[in-house]
């Protein structure tokens, strides 16, 4: 018929394989013969039933979401489910590898699912800002029940074949030849004979629905959303799939998918999906790759066990070091600890979590890392210890391992001077937890060796991370940008905010926290620490930590925490110190608003990004958004702070940048010569 769908007929089954490489997403010259296909099968007396299978890794994966937003070609794939759900005949999906989105809505559309034993299925479409726009908020709850396609439309994550099969979702789970045991499968239905009821036609699960407690499950989802409308208008959805007769369902899905996808929130988190695709290409990518096996992990500390778990969980054995015993045991019983709270919670098995711990090799002698294939130190962030590190690791390293230093904000070209092998040495910054955060920073020094970059690269990947490649400077790309978003701080609380009031405003603006809150939880005495390091000062701060406040885990920080709780109290005597202090430098204290706010917090933030750009720490702005929404809470809803640039307006921020820089005359509010050219442009891209 075409080159991405055939049909082969099986004793009398009618075979329909899509091939539309690498996912089988449904592109237009994949809908357009498959629903030639299905109309000539529909009435083709030698075809008894219908299995739509994929050639290659998976099902369909997917919509080709390069089309979201343009005119729709005909035929679109709810013209061909409504097509499946006239055919008489048995419709079998033959499911491996994953039916995600526009794959399940279309395998929904068949009959039966004959599932293999590892494929996943799932409507991510909430991911990108979006709700599944294929029938699959109305035909979902059919098979599985409402409160269960609530939970997997929402959160958007794909269930396993068994869970699947468990749910409803799934009829066989295939544990040999997945188009064999489909064949068969129809072939059974079809000697069986019908009526055969569509999934459209099944209300029998709807009827069993509480909707007291259906309401009560959207509305704890809603409020999770922190301000997405994607999560709300799924919810919506999968109610009037109860509540209102299946075609009036339908049509508003998709007036819902229609206004979500032209709206600004999708943009930005489609924008995000491509960007950390984008991310992923590096110079060197198809490059000869090392083989890593064995990682050794250098300190056992909060950071050094997150990384440890991470490679574990990765499948990947880890030797782990400590300078004694004492702090080595203390590190492993930290590790323990997780997974056990993991196995608790459910989502680890018992089985799974022994698997992992026996990955782990401890020790105290750098010998025992001779045959690592890589080394990453987490030992404490000061440059004297990092290059003895280093140089113990010249020592023992058999040739060709990578090196590398976690550091947060050290100089890695200077640690990489202290090997006499600074090509195999690069940063691996990863974010705390370790095993929990998504973002890696891998840090390209002077000499890292091209290959070093693209099998780190490709390791990140393969433990689940998100990897973005940043240039050599102070605090890289996150942290740099992080020092410029907190610089007006403690300015704001001397001239009239508070704490709480800064901390409403991020949240207003979708973050999780705002950054007092986000400081109490790290520990003010973390940044305390570095600050009398590089000889610098916070006046608030500095006078909280000398009386011991130094965030939850003493009680008292810029709030209070009560009995251990982890909720926020404001704390009358932080206010008072603050006025206080104020009164102290002569600085009249005024009401300040939440525009204000942002501007003094977030533009700095946008412009911090485009310096970066400027001097090619980072390759590209969506690189600098990758690292915002992966690693520091910036909203995905508003894309990462280059993106929301573009929303809020170039020439609107450096206009006000310029107004506070001629105010305090401050540096961060210098607007960057490629922001004031973006401004111009108005695209980052032709930069």
């Amino acid at each position: 018929m075409s080159s991405s769908v055939s049909v082969a007929n099986e004793n009398g089954v009618a075979v329909v394989t899509i091939d539309n490489p690498p996912v089988n997403a449904l592109s237009f010259h994949v809908r357009k013969p498959l629903y030639e296909a299905l109309t000539a099968l529909r009435d083709d007396p030698a075809a008894r039933a219908i299995v739509i299978a994929c050639a290659g890794g998976t099902f369909v994966a997917g919509a080709d979401i390069t089309e979201f937003g343009k005119p729709i070609q005909q035929p679109e794939l709810r013209a061909i489910i409504a097509l499946l759900e006239t055919i008489a005949k048995p419709t079998v999906a033959a499911i491996h590898g994953t039916a995600l989105g526009g794959g399940l809505e279309l395998a929904l559309g068949c009959h039966f699912r004959v599932a293999d034993r590892g494929a996943k299925l799932g409507l991510p479409e909430v991911k990108l800002g979006l709700l599944p726009g294929g029938g699959g908020t109305v035909h979902l709850p059919r098979l599985v029940g409402p409160a269960k396609a609530l939970g997997m439309i929402v959160s958007g994550t794909p269930i396993s074949a068994s869970e699947a099969k468990a749910a409803g979702l799934a009829d066989a789970v295939a544990d040999g030849d997945l188009l064999a045991e489909a064949v068969r499968f129809a072939k059974e239905m079809a000697d069986r004979g019908g009526p055969f009821v569509p999934v459209r036609d099944r209300n029998d699960r709807l009827g069993e629905t509480d909707l007291a407690a259906f309401g009560a499950q959207a509305a704890d989802l809603a409020k999770k959303a922190r301000g997405l409308e994607a999560p709300i208008a799924c919810a919506e959805a999968v109610r009037n799939a109860i509540t209102l007769p299946f075609d009036e369902a339908l049509a508003v899905e998709r007036q819902l998918f229609q206004k979500l996808v032209s709206g600004d929130q999708s943009r930005a988190q489609r924008h995000l999906f491509f960007a950390e695709r984008e991310a992923a290409k590096i110079p060197g990518k198809d490059l000869q790759k090392r083989r890593i096996e064995l990682v050794g992990i250098i300190g056992a500390g909060t950071m050094g066990g997150g990384i440890a778990m991470a490679f574990a969980n990765g499948g990947l054995p880890v030797t782990l070091l400590e300078t004694n015993e004492e702090a080595l045991q203390r590190g492993l019983t930290t590790i323990e600890k997780n997974y056990a709270v993991s196995v608790n919670r459910g989502s680890l098995s018992e089985e799974v979590k022994r698997q992992r711990l026996g990955l782990f090799k401890a020790s105290t002698d750098y010998a025992d890392l001779a045959d690592c294939d890589l080394i990453i130190e987490a030992v404490f962030e000061d440059m004297a210890v990092k290059k003895e590190v280093f140089g113990k690791l010249d020592a023992i390293a058999k040739p060709g391992a990578i090196l590398a230093t976690n550091t947060s904000y050290l100089d890695v070209d200077a640690i990489a001077a202290s090997t006499s092998r600074p090509q195999d040495v690069l940063g691996m910054h990863f974010f705390s937890p370790a095993n929990v955060m998504k973002l890696l920073e891998i840090v390209r020094a002077e000499k890292t060796a091209p290959e070093v970059l693209a099998t780190v690269a490709d390791l990140a990947r393969r433990i689940g991370k998100v990897a973005v490649v940043v240039g050599v400077c102070h605090g890289f790309v996150g942290n740099r940008m992080l020092s410029a978003r907190g610089a007006e701080n403690e300015a704001l609380l001397l001239e009239g905010a508070t704490p709480s009031q800064v901390d409403k405003t991020f949240t207003d603006f979708g973050w999780p926290m705002g950054p007092f809150q986000m400081g109490d939880l790290a520990g003010l005495d973390i940044g305390w620490r570095n600050r009398k390091a590089r000889g610098q000062t916070a006046v608030i701060a500095d006078m909280l930590c000398e009386q011991g406040h130094f965030g939850q885990k003493t009680g008292r920080g810029w709030y209070r925490y009560e009995s251990g709780a982890r909720e926020p109290i404001a704390d009358p005597d932080v206010e008072a110190l603050i006025r206080a202090k104020a009164a102290e430098l002569g600085i009249a204290r005024r009401d300040i608003g939440a525009d204000e706010i942002i501007e003094r917090t977030l533009y700095p933030l946008v412009n911090e990004g485009a310096k970066i750009l400027e001097e090619g720490i980072a390759m590209r702005a969506s690189d600098i958004d990758v690292v915002w929404v992966n690693g520091y809470g910036f909203p995905i809803g508003k894309g990462g702070p280059m993106f929301w640039a573009g929303f809020e307006g170039a020439g609107k921020i450096v206009e006000r940048l310029e107004h506070w820089h001629e105010r305090t005359g401050r540096a961060i509010f210098e607007p960057a010569p490629v922001l004031r050219r973006f401004a111009e442009i108005g695209a980052w891209e032709a930069l």
